[in-house]
């Protein structure tokens, strides 16, 4: 589903966040990966994204890179093929809840309905018409995982999604999550620091200057 080939990034000329890194995901898996704050976690989500790109080797989605595809092309590719959720939310001002939950779905020419049942699944049912100004980090956190999930992605990407979260809504969030990945079989790659949150993937991953290697910190689901 997903291939980093020899992915190497760096920033400013002497800061080499990631160096010739190579994985392997295969369609239906699930993985959290943990390290260190400033290893490159969220930079290697920008990469697969298609929202940077590396200073050497490939990422391919499905067979398709997508640093060789024109900005039109790669947009809708994303825009089809990938949920993001942002660690900083990214709710567009001027929608309302439901708007901004129903925005892929509409950019895709899906129907609306997953709307509502989203709202529900993560508990802002009675909030459809509030503004992301009139939201606690919490709310808006959750919309932004309603959101990525809307359209049903191929691939889900989330950096840190229930860092404003108690734990009870984490819990239900990360069910949530990971429920839609496995219902759809789809891929996930979770991008955390909380061991709670890591442990509801099916692998465990740990990004070091080395690379990506397997946790045996503790057991998942």
């Amino acid at each position: 589903m997903l291939e980093l080939r020899d992915i190497s990034k760096g920033y400013g000329g002497n800061r080499p966040i990631l160096s010739h890194l190579t994985y392997t995901l295969k369609t239906g898996a699930y993985v959290a990966i943990m390290g260190e704050s400033g290893v490159g976690k969220s930079t290697l989500l920008n990469l697969i994204a298609g929202l940077d790109t590396p200073d050497s080797g490939d990422v391919l989605i499905d067979g398709v890179a997508i640093s060789e595809l024109d900005d039109p092309a790669a947009t809708v590719f994303r825009r089809k093929t990938l949920g993001f959720i942002f660690q900083a939310f990214h709710l567009l001002p001027h929608l309302t809840l439901s708007q901004n939950i129903a925005l892929p779905l509409m950019l895709n020419g899906l129907p609306l309905h997953r709307v509502k049942q989203l709202l529900v699944q993560v508990g802002l049912q009675n909030r459809e018409n509030h503004f992301p100004h009139q939201l606690s980090g919490g709310e808006s956190q959750r919309v932004a995982v309603a959101r990525a999930l809307a359209h049903r992605p191929r691939l889900v990407l989330a950096d840190e999604p229930t860092g404003n979260l108690d734990p009870d809504t984490a819990t239900e969030i990360l069910q949530l999550i990971r429920s839609e990945i496995k219902s759809n079989d789809a891929s996930g790659i979770l991008v955390t620091h909380s061991h709670m949150a890591a442990a509801t993937a099916d692998v465990v991953l740990v990004l070091t200057k080395q690379g990506l290697r397997p946790s045996e910190a503790f057991h998942t689901v």
